[in-house]
């Protein structure tokens, strides 16, 4: 077994938390810490949905993704002229995986916009944002449930992420930017409650890997989820406060 430089061993996730209502404005608020990872992610109800949903009785999630100027080392650039590259696709990931749990009928002709800002990154930005995001969703949803204007919590399962890869020729779990930039194999999976696959994202960086190494970051993978799944279950027992939505 590998030693690795944080001293965990390869199955074992950095410490981790989801700090509720970091922000006092939107719906639901999450500040999500992986390590020395840190995502605000923020959900915030708009009354109406993309031009080409309406009338269709269904409502949307979509998602934006941000690493500010002081995430990194080195200063981030602001995307001034609108999101590009890594930008995009991180964002297009973070709404297809809230949209996957999300039953749109319920949730009626109106849409939930996630803003999720990298505070700090060392490592696992996307599945932070991710596993943070469902749960500003889940209290953004749970207020309108409150508010009235929806009867009931329009969500399908749970929903949480991890990254993966082969370090030294073995399998872990969760790495930081030092395993990153060095991994052999790098993967993000995303995960139902009940243990379903959303996204699978999974790269050889060097010498290409075997059915049976993709079947062990997968269950390393699916494990770590499992973990996060219990600690979200005990941030949702306790439901948010009452918050207004304009009206």
């Amino acid at each position: 077994m590998i030693l690795r430089a944080d001293g965990r061993s390869t199955n074992e996730l950095r410490p981790h938390s989801f700090q509720r209502d970091f922000t006092a404005f939107a719906g639901g608020s999450v500040l999500v810490t992986f390590g020395d990872t840190k995502v605000l992610c923020t959900a915030m109800l708009d009354e109406d949905v993309p031009r080409w949903m309406r009338n269709s009785g269904k409502g949307w999630v979509t998602a934006e993704y941000s690493m500010l100027p002081g995430s990194s080392p080195e200063r981030i650039r602001r995307e001034t002229k609108g999101p590009k590259g890594r930008t995009q696709e991180i964002q297009r990931l973070i709404g297809r995986a809230l949209r996957s749990v999300v039953d749109m009928e319920a949730l009626g002709e109106r849409q939930i916009l996630i803003d999720c800002d990298v505070l700090q990154a060392d490592g696992g930005t996307r599945t932070a944002a991710i596993s943070g995001a469902y749960l500003a969703l889940h209290d953004c949803l749970t207020r309108m449930v409150q508010a009235g204007l929806i009867t009931s919590l329009p969500l399908l399962d749970e929903l949480a992420a991890i990254s993966v890869g082969v370090i030294d020729g073995e399998p872990c779990l969760d790495l930081p930017y030092v395993e990153d930039v060095r991994a052999e194999t790098d993967m993000n999976v995303v995960m139902t409650g009940k243990g379903l696959f959303v996204e699978v994202q999974g790269t050889a960086e060097g010498a290409p890997f075997s059915r049976d190494e993709l079947d062990s970051l997968l269950e390393l993978a699916a494990g770590g989820i499992r973990q996060i799944h219990e600690l979200q279950r005990e941030y949702i027992s306790v439901a948010p406060s009452a918050r207004s939505f304009g009206r």
